[in-house]
């Protein structure tokens, strides 16, 4: 029977060949190879990382543009429809002037009674509700924008070019004149100038007092001793 020796330690295989002092080497090296494997796996998925990033911020920016480019699509049609609507509104009233102007006659011959007063009133309801405004008033001055001078005469009483009297009246709705106001218009006489009442008054005074010295002079002045 065969008796183990004491103190006798099992070395491991080595490959033929081979010394024992080689087998570290190999063990170190499969040992280090682990950890390099790792890092390149990790620069790997970061590289993907910044990739996938990268298309994110592009899609971000994209879809950011298409937004603004919609919310400025919607702002431009909805004033186009407000354009459409007011350009249509408008056309429709100024076809509705001529009858205005035939109730404006009416009333001031006084016609206008019974049912036509009534419908009259009524239309004149519903255009107001529309917008339509009527302007034009007699002493007011003159202004080219919204006046349209038919009749053209000069007047003592005036100081600039004033519209004397009313021969169509105008309309319009907000800021947009449809028909301006048809007037006869005065003029200040040539050569006349205006007189502020302050020396106006001061005139008059000199006057008083130049009527008084004359007075005075042709009496012979007063009484002597």
């Amino acid at each position: 029977m065969t008796e183990e020796t004491p103190g006798f330690d099992e070395k491991p295989d080595v490959p033929s060949g081979a010394t024992p002092d080689d087998a570290e080497p190999q063990a170190a090296s499969e040992e280090g190879a682990a950890p390099a494997g790792d890092a390149s796996e990790n620069a790997g998925l970061l590289a993907q990382l910044d990739q996938v990033r990268t298309a994110l911020n592009e899609r971000t920016a994209d879809l950011q543009r298409l937004q603004a480019e919609y919310q400025n699509y919607r702002r431009r049609v909805e004033r186009d429809r407000v354009a459409v609507k007011e350009v249509a509104v408008a056309n429709l009233l100024s076809e509705l002037l001529p009858v205005l102007d035939d109730i404006g006659r009416a009333r001031e011959h006084g016609e206008l009674v019974g049912g036509f007063k009534s419908v009259a009133e009524s239309l004149e309801t519903v255009i107001a509700k529309m917008g339509l405004q009527q302007f034009g008033k007699e002493g007011e001055p003159f202004d080219p924008t919204i006046h349209e001078a038919l009749m053209h005469s000069y007047a003592p009483d005036v100081t600039e070019t004033t519209c004397v009297a009313i021969l169509q009246p105008g309309y319009r709705i907000g800021e947009r004149t449809i028909r301006p106001a048809r007037v006869a218009v005065a003029e200040p006489q040539p050569g006349a100038q205006t007189v502020k009442p302050a020396e106006a008054g001061s005139e008059g005074q000199d006057a008083s007092d130049t009527e008084d010295d004359a007075g005075t002079k042709e009496s012979g002045g007063p009484d002597e001793g």
